[in-house]
């Protein structure tokens, strides 16, 4: 039976050729030394119609230059070796026209980030219906309509998003918006890149059981990509484990996970139950951070919400109006929120995407202005602030991102990243600020420090760019820090290290956070108290151990029902 895809032995390199720095080229006998570091080194697979193989492994190991390569989506200049070969054909020997059928028809790449899928200037329906008519340009403009709805449903995308563009989305809609397009064209295999890292977890796993569902009715093989490991267990038949470009381990999801055999294995799985244990939250070691009845006696909270909202209203084009339609649409991004944060607590604020999360983050930092309601941070009404006392304050209170990379200047170095928020608070000369950085980058793991101190951030992993980003929010040694998603891009070993990091650095600089994320198990791990949100409204806030294994709320109840838990195998 022949495989629907396979792999065999590919080795990839981004080519740049070392030779020894003693030998003289002019030398007789001289042979060069091929030094080529290989992405890809060796890797063989299949994958049979039908079937799920996950593959795992750290940021950096090859996953997504594997995936990439399979659809000749790398640069000319790449070095590749082996082969590749879908339902026999070989791909590497496909001509322009073969490679275009190939790409959507035969196989659909879904990235990590939906915006290098999406074209900010279109909207979604012109992105659908490009898609279809691309590919089948015998269907109407209807049809195609009809079936881009149907496949925006089945990913929870409601027809009235239809005339929106990507920017009127939140990260986890623009990825599901993402995933219906690779689902337009019935792929025979889809590659997907870690599609659901920005996703809560209600849909994740909706859009995994809905691939799982098609992967079963229509023989649609999938390849998931991916750092949790909980997910790829729950989901997958099959997993590959990749180390340093080289496939170290492959088998049954069962067997890998509850035999591992390779000690890379080993550790991934060690790191990934370091998470998801059942034990009780307390010994993550976060430290005795107060809870609500002690420092409603010991002291006021450092920040208060009262009754905050923020509301945006869309504005109808001429069109519908002229046909009758005048009302403006509201969506109540945060709609009544009202809670205290305590000095030395985490806050954990879990939800799905689109709930308010992030808009309400923006909101505390008036990066956003708010509709209504007050927050008060260290005494002050921040609504009422200026402009440049707003500033002042922001000294106090950081924010570390989901996405390292597209926070730090690509064009400016690590120290220069870290330094800018001294100068600009003007906190210390440039002397001073750069002793500071240096110490910084010693305390939060990147040493040498010189070394790094003088690198660009796209020359790091996304475990090194994360680092990077939780200095700069550190170096003006704020009293709060607001956290959106920093671990979900990050594999399970590397986020077990910087959580750790965080609970570190929690303990040394006298933090607070508030801690936002849709993983439940980071969460449970990392957070003293849990805020659930749904949208725009907190619908349930404790303990976090109460929130675990007592939650009163449906929703609460829908979203740990829905969330991958690695020691159920």
């Amino acid at each position: 039976m022949t495989d629907l895809f396979s792999i065999e032995q590919l080795r990839v390199a981004y080519p740049h050729q070392r030779h020894s720095k003693n030998a003289d080229p002019a030398e007789a006998g001289y042979v060069p030394i091929d030094r080529t570091q290989w992405a890809v080194d060796g890797v063989s697979l299949s994958l049979q119609p039908g079937e799920r193989l996950g593959l795992v492994g750290e940021s950096g190991c090859g996953k997504s230059t594997l995936g990439r390569a399979a659809m000749r989506l790398l640069p000319a200049s790449t070095r590749t070796e082996g082969r590749v070969l879908f339902e026999g054909n070989p791909v590497f020997e496909f001509n322009s026209t073969q490679l275009r059928r190939f790409r959507g028809e035969a196989i659909a790449l879904i990235f990590q980030d939906p915006m290098t899928r999406l074209d900010p200037v279109m909207t979604i329906g012109d992105h659908c219906i490009e898609t279809l008519l691309a590919h089948q340009p015998q269907l109407s403009h209807q049809e195609a309509k009809t079936r881009a709805l149907a496949t925006l449903e089945a990913v929870s995308i409601p027809a009235s998003r239809w005339a929106q563009y990507p920017h009127e989305f939140s990260g986890g809609m623009r990825q599901r918006v993402a995933i219906a397009l690779a689902l337009l064209l019935n792929p025979k295999l889809i590659v997907a890149d870690e599609p659901t890292t920005s996703l809560d977890v209600t849909v994740s796993a909706q859009i995994l059981r809905e691939l799982t569902r098609l992967c079963k009715e229509r023989q649609m093989a999938l390849l998931l990509i991916s750092h949790d490991l909980a997910l790829v267990s729950e989901y997958c038949d099959r997993i590959a484990v990749m180390y340093n470009g080289k496939l170290v381990e492959l088998g049954k999801v069962q067997s890998v996970l509850t035999q591992p055999q390779h000690h890379y294995t080993r550790s991934l799985l060690q790191a990934a139950l370091h998470l998801h244990t059942e034990d009780e939250p307390d010994q993550r070691g976060a430290g005795t951070a107060l809870t609500p009845a002690s420092t409603a006696v010991a002291a006021a909270p450092l920040l208060r919400l009262q009754n905050l909202q923020k509301h945006y209203t869309l504005e109808q084009n001429f069109v519908t109006r002229l046909f009758g339609n005048t009302a403006d649409r509201t969506i109540k991004a945060v709609d009544g929120v009202s809670l205290d944060l305590h000095a030395g607590e985490i806050l954990g604020l879990v939800g799905e995407s689109g709930c308010g999360k992030s808009t309400l983050s923006r909101t505390i930092l008036r990066l956003i202005h708010p509709t209504a309601g007050r927050i008060e941070f260290l005494g002050h009404d921040l609504t009422r602030l200026s402009r440049q006392a707003m500033q002042q304050q922001r000294r106090q209170m950081q924010m570390i991102f989901q996405d390292p990379h597209a926070c730090l200047n690509p064009l400016m170095t690590v120290g220069q990243s870290i330094t800018d928020p001294l100068l600009i608070h003007r906190l210390a000369h440039a002397a001073e600020a750069k002793t500071r950085t240096l110490q910084m980058l010693e305390r939060v793991g990147l040493a040498p420090a010189d070394d790094y101190y003088h690198r660009y951030p796209g020359d790091l992993s996304g475990g090194q760019q994360q680092r990077v980003a939780i200095a700069r929010a550190l170096v003006t040694h704020p009293k709060l820090l607001i956290c959106d998603e920093p671990v979900s891009m990050l594999d399970a070993s590397v986020q077990a290290q910087v959580l750790n990091l965080m609970l570190e650095l929690k303990q040394e600089f006298d933090l607070t956070y508030l801690f936002i994320t849709h993983d439940l198990w980071v969460a449970r791990f990392f957070c003293d108290r849990i805020a659930v949100m749904n949208a725009g409204q907190i619908v349930e806030l404790g303990l976090t151990q109460d929130i675990f294994t007592q939650p009163q709320h449906p929703y609460t109840k829908t979203l740990l029902d829905a969330a991958p838990l690695l020691t159920r195998l």
